[in-house]
């Protein structure tokens, strides 16, 4: 028997569970940072399937690492497991960590044989967050030789563009006054990001390809007839490369502190996290996990194409050869909308986990047995 159909029988063997995962995952959604119970219950099942599990993880509460093998070269597989607010797993998480289970399970007995090391990563906070950034920091991803996940959207494609990306609050301070009996002695926070809003808005015709700027208002006032003194929005900045991200920042967060000078407020900015950096695919990654999912009957395009998207995987791509492949579901949503998370539970969202884990274990096998690690591109050359 091959090692592929050996890894297969392996995966077959707990697909049924890894489908109840996802479920119970679409029922119970958790925010970043606060996927106690879902990484609770996938730690445990990784241990229950004879991985080495720390669980928590590089001071992370909601982390785990969970580890096969003893020697040779080491793949990390990322598992993702946040939630959106409202909308729940909405962007797929619950296909990604089991997908991402289901790969590790699948080579797991494997690992002497093909002379590698799996580790199946808990990573906490993609949406919102940056907990790969923050595990990157830690040392979790220090001796990777490859890393890699999947994520379900309405099309297949081995290694697709994300943006560069960071989000900030920006918050306006003014001073109250009886809106109409002396207005004069106010200093209006909602005019501030009203001007700002219109800044940036009339900046678009100048904007780049890839380029994206989106925010939402938390708190604009209190009452009509009192002059706002604080207002507080959130934002998400984007940029097909750093480079451009930079440079983009810098434009947006001018308009915010313009309209502070016009206004006669003052403005705090509170950064998320570090920025998210454009997605650098392996392209011999990306072509190996191509070629595994057609004997799925799959067609894995390896051509960039725009997702327009942005995630922590990117930090990761930019320090270890990694892909982050999109896998199909049959769905006329997309990610980030709730008919999206219902098409995570159907038949096809099914089909992507198992594509998903099998075309990622299968990439694993050959580079072990291909031993192929050397041709990897080293992301931080060049």
């Amino acid at each position: 028997m091959t090692s592929k159909a050996t890894a297969t029988e392996a995966f077959d063997r707990v697909e049924a569970e890894l489908q109840d995962i996802s479920r119970w995952m679409y029922d119970n959604p958790e925010l970043a940072y606060q996927e106690h119970n879902s990484a609770r219950r996938l730690a445990t099942f990784l241990s229950e399937n004879g991985f080495e599990v720390t669980f928590p993880a590089y001071g992370l509460d909601t982390a785990f690492e969970a580890n096969a093998g003893t020697t040779g070269p080491r793949v990390v597989i990322c598992a993702e497991y946040d939630a959106l607010p409202e909308v729940g797993h909405a962007c797929g998480h619950n296909i990604i960590a089991t997908s991402s289970l289901g790969a590790g399970v699948a080579v797991a007995g494997l690992t002497d044989e093909l002379g590698i090391r799996v580790t199946v990563l808990g990573t906490p906070a993609e949406e919102g967050g940056g907990g790969k950034i923050d595990l990157l920091h830690a040392g979790a991803f220090e001796d990777a030789a490859a890393s890699m996940l999947v994520h379900p959207s309405p099309v297949d494609i081995a290694n697709p563009l994300t943006l560069a990306a960071r989000g900030v609050t920006v918050r306006f301070t003014g001073r109250e006054a009886h809106a109409a009996a002396a207005p004069h002695a106010g200093i209006n926070a909602l005019d501030a990001f009203v001007q700002a809003y219109n800044g940036i808005s009339a900046m678009r015709q100048q904007f780049q390809a890839g380029d994206r700027v989106h925010g939402v208002i938390d708190e604009g006032g209190v009452a009509p007839n009192i002059t706002p003194a604080i207002t507080s929005s959130r934002w998400i900045i984007r940029a097909e490369t750093a480079a451009r991200f930079e440079e983009l920042e810098r434009k947006v967060m001018a308009c915010f502190e313009a309209a502070a000078v016009a206004t006669g407020c003052s403005v705090d900015f509170e950064y998320e996290s570090e920025a998210y950096q454009d997605l650098v695919s392996d392209q011999l990654m990306a072509e190996l996990f191509s070629a595994n999912c057609e004997p799925l009957g799959r067609r894995m395009p390896i051509e960039v194409e725009p997702a327009m998207a942005s995630t922590d995987m990117g930090n990761v791509s930019h320090v270890v050869p990694s892909i982050h492949p999109s896998v199909a579901i049959e769905t006329t949503s997309v990610n980030h909308q709730p008919e999206f998370a219902a098409s995570t539970i159907t038949p096809s969202g099914n089909r992507a986990l198992r594509d998903g884990a099998l075309g990622m274990a299968h990439t694993i096998i050959d580079l072990a047995e291909r031993d192929l690690w050397d041709q990897l591109t080293d992301p931080r050359v060049g």
